[in-house]
C-alpha cells in the first residue's frame, strides 16, 4: 500500500504543478479540506478553483514518509514551492501532512495541512 500512496502523492504534486483540474478532481475526496500555513481553510471546489489566480512555477517534495493503516494513510513531507499569486512571486518551504482514505472508488486525498518552516529562499 505504501508504494501506491507514494505514487498518488507524486500524482497529486504533478497535478498541482500543472494546475490539472481534472486530475485534482479525481484525486480529491468530495469532502476534501485543506488548512493553509496561515490557517485558512479551502474545500475541494475552492482548492481546484485557486488556479484562476495562482500558479506554481516549481514544486518539490522531499523527506516523504508514509504511515499506512487499514483504509487510511498519512503522508508527511517537506515541500519547497515557487509560485505566482495575483502577479506576485512567492517562495515557501512548508511541512505538509496529507490524509489519504480508501473509498469504494479508490484512494482519495481527504485532507492536507501546511505548516511554515520559513527559509523559502
Amino acid at each position: 500500500m505504501s508504494a501506491e500512496i507514494r505514487r498518488l502523492h507524486h500524482a497529486f504534486d504533478e497535478a498541482e504543478l500543472r494546475a490539472d483540474a481534472g486530475a485534482l478532481d479525481a484525486l480529491l475526496a468530495d469532502d476534501f479540506h485543506s488548512i493553509g500555513e496561515q490557517g485558512y481553510v479551502l474545500d475541494k471546489s475552492q482548492w481546484i478553483g485557486k488556479f484562476a489566480e495562482f500558479a506554481y512555477t516549481s514544486l518539490e517534495s522531499s523527506e516523504v514518509a508514509v504511515s499506512s493503516y487499514r483504509h487510511a494513510a498519512v503522508v508527511r513531507c517537506v515541500q519547497r514551492t515557487r509560485s505566482v499569486w495575483r502577479g506576485q512571486e512567492m517562495a515557501l518551504t512548508v511541512r505538509v501532512g496529507q490524509t489519504w482514505v480508501e473509498l469504494p472508488e479508490g484512494w482519495r486525498l481527504a485532507a492536507v495541512q501546511f505548516s511554515s518552516l520559513g527559509g523559502g529562499d
